[in-house]
């Protein structure tokens, strides 16, 4: 039986760690072991150890090495390590790893010492390709909808992720813990009367959000029965930029900080939003939404061509940048004037499919065997 070292020390919670977490999972249904080494701050892990998964809790790259068999571990990480613990990593391991970041205005050359280069969809294959890389698994492992991730209630949280090392985040968090324990009383999330939009996304500039509502919100502002749900966390700057972008909703557009119970958000929202595409290697919140019902309005380019099946599952939109969003504006009008809502689940079955736990499954068998026989 395969033993893989499982790796993802990242102290917050993003696609990358959900995306962990379901092929943690299907790597032991396709008949490997695994330990899984993870950030003690992230709850995600919790109740994860069971027949053939085991969960380590260490802060970082000094502890992973200790705690790794002396040589010739089958390593695979799923975060980025330093090019100190990747040149120890690959001298006395077989070291795997996924590429989670689109190598779009970045460099590969810290995959160049891995025996084996994954990514999770056809966009980011090419780009590696494109950067000289030769080690790369030829299939995309595409990612599967995760919603089993807590119940609590939804409720107004702050949308900042604090940093220990600044004392301006410091000072956001604690005022934002203080707003917290009074909003849990005070403010559940209601949806609003009219159409609503969602995101539910870490607020990181991969995504690109505040680039994005600097063309939309304008065209979103002028017609009064939209809103704007935001149900996720990010930095100081990228929350500022992005309340920025959205002023023109007032009121309209709400922020309701990183949320568990994402199970209960898809079902509330009428459309998902995403970002603008080049910088993002597929988008599980788009599989998420789909796979809850609710379609998506994503920029009509890859990898969301992969993932959004374009007048069935969501509908793909020209990238704003090009048209100042007057694609975008049509689909919108479209939907206010009353086209019928699209069901994912009903009209892209064959396409949701490929995107499902048993398909994940299937995909790592495959992997495993390629691991298995890795040099």
């Amino acid at each position: 039986m395969l033993h893989i070292h499982h790796v993802n020390l990242q102290p917050i919670v993003g696609g990358g760690e959900v995306y962990t977490r379901a092929l943690t999972r299907a790597l032991v249904d396709a008949g490997a072991k695994v330990t899984l080494y993870a950030h003690p701050s992230v709850r995600l892990w919790d109740g994860m150890d069971g027949p053939g998964i085991e969960v380590v809790r260490i802060e970082n790259e000094a502890r992973l090495l200790e705690r790794l068999p002396a040589r010739d571990a089958l390593v695979l990480t799923q975060c980025p390590i330093s090019p100190q613990g990747i040149e120890r990593l690959a001298a006395t391991h077989r070291l795997a790893g996924f590429a989670h970041m689109p190598m779009y205005q970045r460099s590969a050359e810290a995959f160049r010492a891995y025996r084996l280069v994954i990514t999770v969809s056809r966009y980011c294959i090419d780009l590696l390709r494109s950067a000289g890389l030769e080690r790369i698994y030829p299939e995309p492992v595409y990612g599967t909808a995760d919603l089993a991730r807590g119940d609590e209630p939804v409720t107004r949280r702050s949308p900042y992720i604090v940093d220990r090392r600044k004392f301006r985040d410091i000072l956001i968090g604690g005022f934002g813990a203080l707003a917290g324990i009074a909003n849990r009383r005070a403010e559940p999330f209601r949806k609003q009367p009219g159409l609503t939009l969602g995101l539910v996304s870490l607020i990181s500039p991969i995504k690109q959000f505040p680039e994005l509502f600097s063309i939309l919100a304008p065209i979103l502002a002028r017609r009064p029965s939209v809103n704007l749900e935001i149900f996720g966390l990010g930095g100081y700057a990228q929350v500022r930029d992005l309340r920025r972008a959205v002023a023109p909703l007032a009121s309209r557009a709400r922020f309701w900080g990183y949320q568990t119970n994402i199970g209960a958000i898809y079902p509330q929202l009428d459309y998902l939003m995403t970002g603008l595409p080049e910088k993002e290697a597929l988008g599980l919140n788009a599989l998420e939404a789909q796979a809850c019902g609710t379609p998506v309005l994503a920029p009509d380019a890859p990898p969301f061509t992969e993932t959004v099946l374009d007048g069935a599952s969501g509908f793909r939109y020209r990238d704003p940048r090009q048209d100042g969003g007057r694609h975008f504006e049509q689909i919108l009008d479209a939907i206010l004037a009353g086209r019928a809502r699209l069901d994912p689940r009903a009209a892209a079955r064959e396409h949701l499919a490929n995107f499902s736990y048993p398909a994940l499954v299937e995909r790592s068998r495959k992997l495993v065997a390629v691991l298995s026989d890795l040099k």
